[in-house]
């Protein structure tokens, strides 16, 4: 397996390290010897069938599951033994993020920054810079459980950038939205993608072209391809033979 560089002296630069990662529960691999490393400012897209081993594996590089064998590092710092330096320059928004439905987006961002202790300046700052990044001020003072999915994903988002992490991983951040939607959220991770590294799962082959210049694809929890998107298919029609040729599946 090849795995490429951005060309720039930051490629050298290790941002997301799996290394030798597995996670058994009993006789059960989710995932197995899982090897890659993400250097500064790359865009990764992250592909694999349901029940592949994808949310497993963000799961154990940020530090929510401990692994059964291997290391995952965050910006060099050991998700297992040093987590919440590692989480400092990291953000993680999961399938299902973490919202208080009876909360506004301000509130619920008020709560994240006091929890990751910003001082009352850095606080209206960094609120009043993701609010914008997500274009949330027109439903800045509603309940989020008001808010439509793709408004609920924006300010999952904006908890996610409050803390200015240098990584983010993000799982299936555009699951369930609508096309103008998921038009919204691709421009946004291009922007962030001009300076952050990112880990991008997702099952949109589209988003494969319009976003990343790598795909790492796992399989029955084992990598099976690393490289660029360009090696994987040329297009979206070749993308889709290659994801079911890499799933085992029949074409």
């Amino acid at each position: 397996m090849t795995t490429p560089t951005n060309g720039s002296a930051l490629a050298s630069q290790p941002m997301i390290e799996a290394i030798g990662l597995s996670k058994f529960y009993g006789d059960f691999a989710a995932v197995r010897d899982i090897t890659f490393h993400i250097p500064q400012g790359q865009v990764v897209a992250f592909l694999g069938p349901n029940g592949a081993g994808k949310s497993t594996t963000m799961k154990l590089l940020t530090g929510y599951l401990a692994p059964s064998t291997g290391m995952a590092r965050i910006a060099g710092h050991d998700m297992t033994n040093d987590r919440i330096a590692g989480s400092m320059k990291l953000g993680y928004l999961p399938e299902n993020g973490p919202l208080y439905p009876d909360m506004t987006p301000r509130q619920l961002l008020e709560f994240f920054a006091d929890a990751r202790g910003l001082d009352a300046q850095r606080k209206r700052e960094r609120i009043d810079a993701v609010v914008d990044l997500c274009a949330l001020k027109s439903v800045i003072g509603k309940a989020i459980g008001k808010l439509s999915k793709g408004y609920r994903q924006r300010v999952g988002m904006a908890q996610v950038l409050l803390h200015e992490p240098d990584v983010l991983i993000l799982d299936e951040p555009t699951a369930g939205l609508d096309p103008n939607q998921i038009r919204d959220v691709r421009k946004l991770l291009r922007k962030l993608g001009e300076n952050k590294t990112i880990l991008l799962s997702t099952h949109i082959l589209q988003e494969v072209e319009a976003i990343a210049s790598r795909v790492v694809f796992i399989n029955e929890g084992r990598m099976v391809f690393d490289g660029p998107v360009d090696q994987l298919a040329t297009d979206a029609m070749q993308l889709d033979e290659k994801f079911h040729e890499l799933s085992g599946a029949e074409v």
